[in-house]
């Protein structure tokens, strides 16, 4: 008999192009686990309004972060790719999820402290409960599995949290998810400051890389990265430039530490910051070539959209239906 395959579920906010450190950090895995598990992606745009966006840039955004899914790999054939917020049941789920969440524990999320700092003239109640949206997110399709980085730790024990209590209360309603850890995954820094992860949200635009930058843009920003004053390339403790470069040069072609020493054995930091930068723009070229196709062409990407979401709420129904006749709401 075949093994029923465990269900995964990973989102992304469109809030701004996916960087480099995204696709290799997350993405690329995305397209990798739909050989093994049932996958559901989304779009994660109902999370972007906790910070205030412009209507017509992030209506913009939802449907390039869609595009750039498919463009890389996420098949809306064999996975469930969809918007958030064509599918109702995450907010309608979130509502009940946060009748059962305490005050206290959304009060200890590091990100709302973080958020709040950053944005302290709107410091709203959507901000304060996100994690109940998330964990809705999850529980919402009986998700086995969340790929997860460090920043959304406490969002996904969180999320077990209020399963397991869900369940004790009412019987077996939710199953209570894992994180996922890849076995192998790059952690990709800034450019400019190797101690940070690259980021959409750096102000300095040579800091990270857009999946979506042109070929020489690229070059130019390798060329600029911040490395240290000797000029072997070689991995070693405490040069966090120059390993952060050979971890962006190994995860794009393949080639482990020893074996970019041993290619760029006598070779200055110019030369290598120029190869990195080549190899960065040969990997994302095909993906900005077939992201320029699928643009082009809005209707198929509404198609996808609306399929997607169709699947979405056929997936979530029975689980907010269930959830709806424990707590005594009258279904009809």
């Amino acid at each position: 008999m075949e093994e029923t395959r465990k269900k995964i579920l990973s989102g992304i906010q469109p809030t701004n192009t996916p960087t480099l450190g995204n696709y290799l950090g997350a993405l690329s895995n995305w397209v990798k686990l739909q050989e093994d598990y049932d996958c559901t992606y989304c779009i994660a745009d109902l999370h972007s309004i906790t910070v205030r966006q412009e209507p017509a840039q992030l209506r913009k955004q939802v449907y390039e972060s869609y595009a750039l899914l498919i463009a890389m790999g996420v098949d809306p054939q064999r996975s469930v790719a969809f918007v958030q917020s064509h599918n109702c049941q995450h907010a309608e789920l979130s509502w009940v999820l946060s009748c059962f969440t305490q005050f206290g524990e959304l009060s200890r999320m590091t990100q709302f402290k973080d958020k709040s700092a950053k944005h302290p003239e709107n410091i709203n109640a959507g901000l304060f409960t996100y994690p109940v949206l998330m964990a809705a997110d999850i529980l919402l399709y009986q998700a086995d599995l969340v790929p997860v980085g460090i920043d959304q730790k406490q969002h996904l024990e969180l999320a077990r949290n209020v399963a397991i209590r869900f369940n004790n209360i009412y019987g077996d309603v939710f199953v209570v998810p894992d994180a996922y850890i890849p076995k192998t995954t790059a952690k990709i820094a800034s450019l400019q400051d190797p101690t940070k992860k690259m980021s959409k949200s750096d102000e300095n635009p040579n800091a990270s890389i857009s999946v979506l930058d042109d070929r020489d843009t690229i070059i130019r920003k390798f060329k600029r990265a911040v490395t240290d004053s000797d000029s072997r390339v070689v991995y070693a403790p405490g040069k966090d430039g120059i390993n952060n470069l050979m971890s962006i040069y190994g995860a794009v072609t393949g080639r482990t530490y020893e074996e970019t020493e041993k290619e760029f054995d006598g070779k200055g930091y110019g030369e290598f910051k120029l190869a990195v930068g080549e190899a960065v723009a040969d990997k994302l070229a095909p993906i900005q070539e077939e992201y320029a196709r699928l643009s082009a062409d809005k209707k198929y990407i509404e198609q996808c959209m609306r399929e997607g979401a169709e699947k979405a709420y056929k997936s979530s129904r029975r689980t907010l239906q269930k959830v709806y006749k424990k707590v005594g709401f009258a279904v009809i």
